[in-house]
Formats: C-alpha cells, sequence, structure tokens
C-alpha cells in the first residue's frame, strides 16, 4: 500500500509536464485548495467531509461534449486510508476515495434525483458523490484511473447502489452542499463500516470518459488527465478526523 502511495504522488506532480487541451478551461481559483477537513460529529453519528478553496466552490462546471466518448468530469476528491471492503466493495487493492464530481453529458446515479424535477437521468451536471477506487494508470496524463474490472467477473462485488458500470464506481447518493468557497458532503457512519479513523487529502482534478475503456486497452473507462491542486503538496494523506 504504501509502494501505490508513492506511486500515486509521483503520478500526481507528473501531470503538469502532459498536455491536456480541455484541461486548461478549468484551471482555475474554484479548483485552488485552500484547506481540507473531515469532522465526525457524535451527535448525528456521521462525517463531515470539506473542500475550501479560493474561489467559488462548485460554481464552474464542464462545458458538454455531447457525447459520452470524450466526457469531461471535474471532481472535488478525497483520497483516503479507508479499505474498499468499508464503503461496499470487495477486497481489493487500491486507493479508496469520494469524489464529488459533475458531468453533464450523462447521470450516473439511477437512484436520485439530485434536482427533484422527477426525472431521475438528467442531473449529472448537479454536483454528486461517489465511491471509487482508485490506480496508478500510465495511459492517462494525470497518472490515475478508477479501477476497472472484467463486466464478466463474477467474483467482483460492488454495493447496491452502484451505476452498473464495469468499474469500482458506487453512487451512494448523499446530499453534496456548495456553499461560497467550500462544497461538503455528509456520510452517515453506517455507510462505511461505522469508521471514523483514518486519514485522508483533498484534490481537484479533470477526468475524461473513454467509452472503449476496456481493460488493458489504450485506455482506461475514467481516467484523470489534470490535477489541479492537491491539499498536502504531496499526496502523502496527511490528515486526520477530527
Amino acid at each position: 500500500m504504501k509502494q501505490l502511495f508513492f506511486l500515486l504522488g509521483v503520478s500526481l506532480f507528473a501531470v503538469k509536464s502532459y498536455a491536456c487541451d480541455k484541461c486548461k478551461d478549468y484551471d482555475n481559483d474554484d479548483f485552488q485548495i485552500k484547506n481540507v477537513s473531515v469532522k465526525h460529529s457524535d451527535d448525528i453519528a456521521a462525517t463531515i467531509w470539506e473542500i475550501t478553496v479560493k474561489g467559488t466552490a462548485g460554481k464552474t462546471t464542464p462545458t458538454p461534449a455531447g457525447q459520452m466518448n470524450g466526457a469531461p468530469v471535474l471532481g472535488y476528491v478525497f483520497p483516503t486510508t479507508l479499505k474498499s471492503t468499508d464503503v461496499g466493495f470487495g477486497d481489493t487493492e487500491g486507493i479508496v476515495a469520494l469524489a464529488l464530481t459533475s458531468h453533464p453529458d450523462f447521470d450516473d446515479t439511477p437512484l436520485w434525483d439530485e434536482n427533484a424535477d422527477l426525472n431521475f437521468v438528467n442531473d449529472g451536471i448537479v454536483w454528486h458523490p461517489h465511491w471509487v477506487v482508485l490506480t496508478d494508470d500510465n495511459r492517462v496524463e494525470g497518472g490515475l484511473a478508477v479501477k476497472q474490472f472484467d463486466p464478466k467477473d463474477t467474483s467482483v462485488v460492488l454495493p447496491p447502489t452502484n451505476p452498473g458500470m464495469p468499474m469500482y464506481m458506487d453512487s451512494p447518493g448523499f446530499q453534496v452542499i456548495t456553499n461560497k468557497n467550500t462544497i461538503r458532503v455528509v456520510v452517515p457512519d453506517y455507510r462505511m463500516n461505522n469508521k471514523t479513523n483514518f486519514s485522508y487529502d483533498g484534490v481537484t482534478a479533470f477526468m475524461q470518459v473513454n467509452t472503449s475503456g476496456e481493460v488493458g486497452g489504450d485506455k482506461p473507462m475514467l481516467g484523470v488527465y489534470k490535477v489541479y491542486s492537491v491539499a498536502s503538496g504531496d499526496l502523502s494523506l496527511p490528515y486526520k478526523v477530527k
């Protein structure tokens, strides 16, 4: 696991040397992290996760690509030391992260109606959470991707709220709130195996979808193409739940 942390840290610093035409469109203060925190509240038996930025949190959303392939995804991401089994996945290697994302070209939260218009498949642009497992991936400029698996592999365990994609991704439905320069999400204790003692970091990033992202193909299904900011500076996950 320590080796994986090192690889991910190297990838994040290397990303600045790659070219990404779309990435620069979103490189602004809305994604420059000033502070990151995860606090536990005994009163509500939940953790409150927050990222504070220089600009306005959540104000910048992706410009639609008009199709699934190449669709842009923006994210405020909390890499953690949680285990995959803590959030409903089977036992698998990688970094468990809580990602708050926006992507107008598709909706991957079929159980939830984030904009409350009674249409459950039209609100991908609304900031919403995903549990994901991240792995080192040199096929994309950012060096990271959501871990994929063979759709025929019946041994893979996903939470029942997963969006039906062959990736270690879940759509847990926690409410995401943006307020001035802070974006936050509240996670009930029971939804992460009652874990309240873990380490974490904060990252903002540009991701992109590849619909031909077969396992072992040229590109991952959802890869990181640009990291805008890392709270710790080196992805060392130095922060503890307060």
